[in-house]
């Protein structure tokens, strides 16, 4: 049975289905008398849906067995513990912001399960560089995506492409989610852009080795109303030299 102070920990698992069906009903009582874990679980469940709008990348069929074969010879690192406060008192609201922020960033980091595979096959030392640049966007991709005030707009592309825009005025930033874009020609790299009332920003490079990306937009929304999408040159272009193969108002 679990205690009272651990079901606070449990929004996570909850809102992810992660949860036996004993501690599903034990966990669905707790929320009826805790609006602060039934506020937390809508608002994971909300994210949660939002990165599902970004198809997940089907990994090779021998990553399985690599990583089974794994779980028996990796040590796991032991939980950090923390002194608890006089009398016992579980500190609920740190936890909850733990598991918040905890939740959502594994879930980001699922959309970007088809680069971190590649890990597998390189030098521990370019692994890590590459683990800890990816970590911190899958960090502040999943805070985006996690904002109360996060909204979305999603539209169908050419080819069947399907793109999302999300936009958190109080954060002033943006994450552009899409799946099955056509790869870009040799030499070639998408480029996002924020539109300015007509005037086109520079927002950063897709990685032209990937259909499905999801990732923030670079700079400040401002006084941008939408968003595009170019083919440029690698390594992009200061300006919009191609029409654009993407353009989506921000969501009002």
């Amino acid at each position: 049975m679990t205690n009272r102070a651990d079901l606070h920990t449990l929004t996570g698992a909850y809102a992810t289905d992660s949860l036996d069906d004993a501690e599903r009903a034990q966990f669905e009582e707790h929320i009826g008398q805790c609006p602060a874990c039934a506020q937390e679980v809508r608002e994971l469940s909300a994210t949660a849906a939002r990165l599902g709008l970004a198809a997940a990348v089907v990994p090779r069929p021998a990553l399985k067995e690599q990583v089974l074969r794994s779980i028996a010879t990796v040590r796991q690192e032991a939980p950090r513990t923390e002194p608890g406060p006089p009398g016992g008192t579980v500190p609920r609201a740190p936890l909850r912001r733990a598991s918040r922020w905890a939740l959502a960033a594994c879930l980001a980091a699922a959309t970007a399960f088809g680069a971190t595979a590649v890990w597998q096959h390189r030098e521990a030392g370019d692994a890590r560089d590459q683990a800890r640049e990816v970590q911190q966007r899958t960090e502040e991709l999943a805070s985006l995506l996690a904002a109360p005030d996060a909204r979305t707009r999603t539209a169908k592309l050419a080819g069947g492409a399907r793109a999302t825009v999300v936009v958190s005025e109080g954060r002033d930033r943006a994450a552009f989610l899409a799946t099955g874009m056509a790869e870009p020609p040799r030499g070639k790299v998408y480029q996002l852009w924020f539109n300015d009332k007509g005037t086109m920003r520079s927002a950063g490079l897709m990685d032209p080795e990937r259909t499905t990306s999801a990732l923030v937009m670079k700079g400040r929304v401002g006084e941008a109303t939408g968003m595009g999408v170019t083919v440029e040159p690698a390594g992009g272009s200061p300006e919009p030299t191609t029409k654009p193969v993407a353009l989506l108002d921000f969501p009002a």
